[in-house]
């Protein structure tokens, strides 16, 4: 089976990468892209930035070389559902975006998982209270690239999923301003967020290091989960 993997940041991929073989660049004209083998399965991995947009872009970019069977939205997700913890597996039955709903297939997987609407919006939900509101309209977690791998998998009629892991709590606001740290090409200006950081170097530098140590775990506990998984 052909699998293409899509997310943000490369950073999301090393659990993953952790139980593949063959791992090569993929040429791939997109930020960063690895082609690999998982058990009897070849993977796609494309991380193309922030956003709907780049996402879309990236699924076009490989389907055009990589003839997938199936479409994987994953990486990092903010909960909208109190119970959802760091590190916590959410898989799409849904994702919502921009006002429409796309259906989402469920992996067959023994590992412990959430399953809920992912809402997928333009920025980063960086309040509790935004976060409420998210939860009020039914979602069980937040993040920025569903909507746009979504879009395509559905008028490219192949298989979607999505599979994110939790970084954020729902009831956490976000001291550092990472919406105003996003550039254009869908990359977070590292030398903008660590300035900012350091007019408030109490509270932003603790988050900081945590918001890094919560994904070094996460992107572990969901290449776990996804080396697990029957697409």
């Amino acid at each position: 089976m052909r699998i293409l993997l899509i997310a943000a940041d490369p950073m999301e991929f090393p659990g993953i990468l952790r139980h593949t073989t063959e791992v090569k660049p993929a040429g791939l004209p997109v930020d960063w892209s690895r082609s690999a083998r998982l058990g009897t399965h070849e993977l796609v991995l494309v991380a193309n930035g922030a956003g709907a947009h780049r996402a879309a872009a990236a699924v076009d970019a490989a389907l055009e070389r990589f003839p997938a069977d199936a479409i994987v939205s994953t990486g990092f997700c903010g909960a909208l559902a109190a119970e959802l913890a760091t590190a916590d597996v959410v898989v799409a039955s849904a994702v919502s975006a921009g006002g429409r709903t796309f259906a989402a297939l469920s992996p067959a997987s023994h590992g412990v998982h959430r399953m809920g609407v992912v809402y997928s919006i333009d920025h980063v939900a960086q309040t509790a209270e935004e976060k409420r509101r998210l939860r009020a309209a039914g979602g069980s977690a937040v993040e920025m690239e569903a909507g746009g791998v979504a879009e395509r998998a559905v008028a490219l009629g192949v298989p979607f999923y999505c599979v994110k892991v939790v970084t954020d709590l729902a009831g956490e606001d976000m001291a550092n301003d990472f919406n105003r740290a996003l550039r254009p090409d869908g990359h977070f200006a590292t030398m903008s967020i660590l300035l900012g950081a350091l007019r408030h170097p109490q509270v932003c530098l603790p988050e900081l290091i945590r918001l890094r140590n919560r994904c070094i775990r996460g992107a572990r506990v969901l290449g776990d989960f996804i080396a697990d998984c029957r697409f």
